[in-house]
């Protein structure tokens, strides 16, 4: 039942019960005091601030109580004011860029210090821009000769335009490592799989880098890639045995390349230095040839001209340069003894090897010119003496 009717025990639901005398209702049943309800609950309200406590039984109390209510009301809203400037108040550090929308539509961009923004009708997003991010990805994938890899690289980036970061793109980072999959899938699937492995990783990274930064600003990300690591690329596990015989292989083949060309380029400069030589040779000796020819020819033309003029006397001397040129090539001597029948020999090369002993044996290399004095003494006796032997033979006769 209602708490006015009968039998309600007079239960008010504002706390009223039985009003005290200051009170404008009385102990019958009716409808409720709104102002005295009111001036309860804000006597309670001061209470619990630490301000006055109204009196219900007289005009004062009630003057007290709507002092404190106004108190309270403009102590209320300068907390809030405190607390909403505190949050509207920010800074920007050096490193930092902040982008304020006003009702969700760009407004600025606010650059370091300290600045001031008005939530709920302005938002604010700050970003630092000048940090080095790192975002690394392992992926395998296939090679232009259809093998696959499995390659591991890390991507260092930053925020180059803070606007587009915050507005053109919802998710930045998302399509960040999205692109980057897509990049390196279409460089990696335009390589053969020797090339990603070996010599074609750094080649790899640049044009990583070039093809994800084109993407990025294409999408307006705001982001600038700074470089990308190629930590490492193989092949798989299960085929990494079969791959270290490939490597193997081509280490082979590589050394007996190097081999191969190590001993070309030590043979050939050598057979073109004898090439040279014997080249040179030929031409030196073709040049003697010639020259040799041409002198005998001036020479023939020269002794023909004194063989015109007086042949007698120049077949004599042509004779005599005949006999000296062939005998001083020998060391064998005939003597021819005019009106004799014999002709004499001189072993002048026996005597020479007699004498050279005796010089060896006795430490003398040369014979002195007394000893061939002599020597030519002894010949001369001897000619004379076989000479005058055959004058004496013919006279008998």
């Amino acid at each position: 039942m209602a708490w006015n009717e009968p039998g309600g025990n007079n239960q008010d639901p504002w706390g009223g019960g039985n009003r005290g005398n200051g009170g404008r209702g009385n102990k019958n049943q009716g409808p409720p005091d709104l102002d005295d309800a009111f001036r309860k609950v804000q006597d309670k309200l001061n209470g619990f601030l630490g301000g006055g406590k109204g009196d219900s039984s007289g005009g004062k109390g009630g003057s007290s109580g709507n002092a404190g209510g106004g108190s309270l009301f403009v102590g209320i809203l300068l907390i809030a004011c405190i607390v909403y400037f505190w949050n509207a108040v920010y800074t920007v550090d050096e490193k930092e860029r902040a982008v304020i929308l006003t009702f969700g539509k760009f407004s600025e961009t606010v650059g370091p210090g300290l600045h001031l923004y008005f939530p709920p009708l302005q938002s604010k997003y700050q970003e630092n821009v000048t940090e080095l991010r790192t975002y690394n990805l392992k992926q395998q994938m296939l090679t232009e000769d259809e093998n696959i890899v499995e390659v591991s690289m890390s991507v260092q980036y930053k925020i180059s335009d803070i606007k587009q970061y915050v507005l053109e793109v919802a998710q930045p980072l998302k399509s960040l490592e999205e692109a980057t999959q897509s990049a390196l899938r279409h460089v990696v699937g335009s390589s053969e799989m020797h090339q990603v492995l070996t010599e074609g990783r750094e080649l790899l990274s640049v044009e990583v880098k070039d093809r994800l930064q084109t993407y990025l600003d294409s999408y307006g990300t705001g982001l600038e890639i700074s470089r990308i690591n190629v930590e490492s690329a193989q092949p798989p596990r299960e085929v990494q045995s079969s791959f270290d015989d490939v490597i193997r292989a081509r280490e082979d083949e590589e050394r007996a390349k190097n081999k191969a060309e190590a001993y070309a380029n030590r043979i050939v400069p050598e057979a073109r230095g004898k090439a040279q030589r014997i080249t040179e040779e030929a031409n030196g000796y073709r040049e003697t040839i010639v020259a040799q020819a041409q002198g005998d020819a001036d020479r023939f033309t020269k002794l023909l001209t004194e063989y015109q003029r007086a042949p007698e006397v120049t077949r004599e001397r042509l004779y005599l340069e005949t006999m000296e040129e062939v005998l001083g090539n020998t060391n064998k001597v005939l003597v021819d003894v005019e009106g004799g029948n014999n002709m004499m020999y001189l072993p002048l090369d026996k005597l020479m090897e007699k004498q050279s002993g005796t010089d060896s044996a006795s430490g003398r290399n040369e014979m002195s010119s007394q000893e061939l004095n002599e020597l030519a003494g002894k010949v001369a006796d001897e000619l004379s003496r076989r000479v005058n032997s055959a004058r004496s033979g013919r006279t008998s006769r």
